[in-house]
């Protein structure tokens, strides 16, 4: 069997999400061939996969939408980008489905979440099985303007699935599809949590201890900003800020951002769907970055508040360092949601797989 996922390359969070998903499959079916279909690099599939076995196609299946930092978006250069790709999908449908007929073997499509697969899985008549907490019409239609006929476009694709795997935090996907809610979908952390402590010198007091992440983009700060938190350690993306910030570490090569959760007692991000899941299965509290201009944002910001503890930040505060470490989390008006939601997606792919 051949498991064809369609990955989205508008972010990191995708990618952590369908790793958590296949890592649970793998664990059930080891037989089956993991293909992922994506332009996420080879690096982030590398550390996000660990020793799960896969094979990868270098594959676009949506813009998404391109941002202009790692908090606001480019509308132009997204219109821009979806003409191309549109002129683009024809060829590489075609390869693609030719190389799975190929292999000889049953295929089963997951899409996270182009619509592009839809197509593909039309051309080899095999189950399209989405995953995801927003399609991209959600996210087009409140662009307005020629978005709209973007979205519609998505919607339309988007119903041709098979079945739809609903993550937490979901937008509208009114696709009418057989849907299969799950709880939180986040992949396990690697290694000695103790013996990475030492390694890295960080002190055993959790809340003394912060990630800053802010995606694949990253999002530059001024050093002189962690300055004014000299009781904190400051785990980061960029080796850069690291040398230049004296209570600032780099990321060690080839661990992951969850990998080093349970040593830190805080996440400064932005909304983001798998920094959510990863952080509050963790049990770490999440400082949220205010994002414009993209729908999804607002709809992350409010499920946190109801189930995460959290302060919520503006840009300008950001900027300015008025980062609240020093203040108490935010409880959540609501109870915690639940979590197994990547074995829960697991096998609800199985379920759909073909004889």
């Amino acid at each position: 069997m051949i498991l064809y996922a369609c990955i989205s390359g508008h972010g990191y969070g995708h990618g952590s999400r369908v790793a958590a998903v296949l890592a649970a499959l793998h664990a059930r079916r080891p037989d089956w061939r993991l293909v992922l279909s994506t332009p996420l690099p080879e690096p982030f599939l590398a550390a996000a996969f660990g020793p799960v076995p896969y094979e990868r196609r270098p594959c676009r299946w949506e813009v998404g939408v391109i941002q202009a930092d790692a908090l606001g978006a480019d509308a132009p250069a997204t219109l821009a980008a979806l003409a191309d790709l549109e002129c683009r999908l024809p060829g590489q449908i075609a390869a693609e489905a030719a190389w799975l007929r190929q292999q000889g073997e049953p295929v089963l499509v997951l899409a996270d979440v182009g619509p592009a697969a839809a197509e593909l899985a039309a051309a080899l008549g095999a189950p399209l099985v989405w995953m995801g907490n927003f399609g991209w019409d959600a996210i087009y239609g409140p662009m307005g303007g020629p978005f709209g006929a973007w979205a519609e476009r998505c919607r339309a694709l988007y119903r041709r699935g098979t079945a739809l795997i609903r993550c937490p935090f979901a937008m509208a996907m009114p696709w009418d599809l057989p849907v299969h809610p799950v709880g939180l979908t986040a992949g396990r952390p690697r290694g000695d949590r103790e013996a990475l402590r030492r390694q890295l010198d960080l002190p055993s007091e959790r809340e003394a201890v912060v990630l800053v992440g802010f995606g694949g983009l990253g999002f530059r700060l001024d050093a002189a900003l962690f300055a004014r938190w000299p009781e904190h350690r400051f785990l980061v993306a960029d080796p850069l800020l690291a040398g230049q910030a004296a209570n600032a570490l780099a990321l060690p090569p080839g661990l992951r951002p969850l990998d080093l959760l349970p040593l830190c007692g805080r996440l400064l991000t932005k909304p983001g769907y798998s920094s959510f899941c990863e952080a509050l299965t963790q049990g770490v509290g999440i400082h949220l970055v205010r994002r414009d201009g993209f729908a999804e944002a607002q709809v992350l910001s409010d499920a946190l508040e109801r189930h995460g503890p959290h302060r919520l930040l503006s840009r300008e505060q950001l900027l300015a360092g008025d980062w609240q470490l020093d203040l108490p989390l935010t409880p959540p008006t609501e109870g915690p949601l639940a979590a197994g939601g990547e074995g829960e997606a697991a096998d609800v792919l199985l379920s759909y797989a073909p004889e």
